[in-house]
């Protein structure tokens, strides 16, 4: 396989990574914060880069540390397209709490009316981050797609 081949399938992964409905409500919910249109003329895979955290990149980063205010901004951004993901898809309203330690252990719930719809432990989010867009792609939509298989399985609860 060339190296222009792998560069075309990398692109193709990336733009139908892009074109997933996690990804979408991702990007949308990042443009939402720029409210001075400085992201307004950029790719949606550059606004997307500080997701990607390759494994090189990872290893450079120290096991223990404190995670700064920019890596916890994405972790929420994060959580809260899963829930607009999943409020797409079921009509119903999925908010997402976190509770994190300076330490950068914590855990994000999603809840839908009565029902918690999502309940994820997190731990070393100082390194949070995804290998390419279409891993990204992958883990927002697995947790939207778990999360609306719950609302499907208990309506009532949801709906309460």
């Amino acid at each position: 396989m060339s190296e222009t081949d792998t560069l075309e399938r990398a692109q193709a992964a990336d733009a139908a990574a892009l074109a997933t409905p996690f990804v979408t409500a991702l990007v949308r919910l990042l443009r939402a914060q720029d409210s001075y249109g400085a992201w307004e003329k950029k790719p949606d895979a550059v606004l997307l880069k500080d997701f990607i955290v390759s494994k090189d990149q990872r290893r450079q980063i120290p096991i223990m540390g404190d995670p700064d205010p920019d890596v916890l901004w994405r972790v929420e951004m994060f959580f809260t397209a899963v829930g607009l993901a999943v409020e797409e898809r079921t009509q119903l309203i999925a908010s997402p709490m976190m509770k994190m330690s300076h330490e950068g252990f914590g855990r994000v719930l999603l809840t839908a009316g009565r029902l918690i719809v999502l309940n994820k432990y997190l731990r070393d989010v100082h390194r949070f981050g995804f290998e390419s867009l279409t891993t990204l792609a992958e883990a927002g939509t697995k947790a939207a797609d778990e999360a609306a298989a719950l609302i499907e399985a208990h309506p009532d609860v949801a709906r309460s």
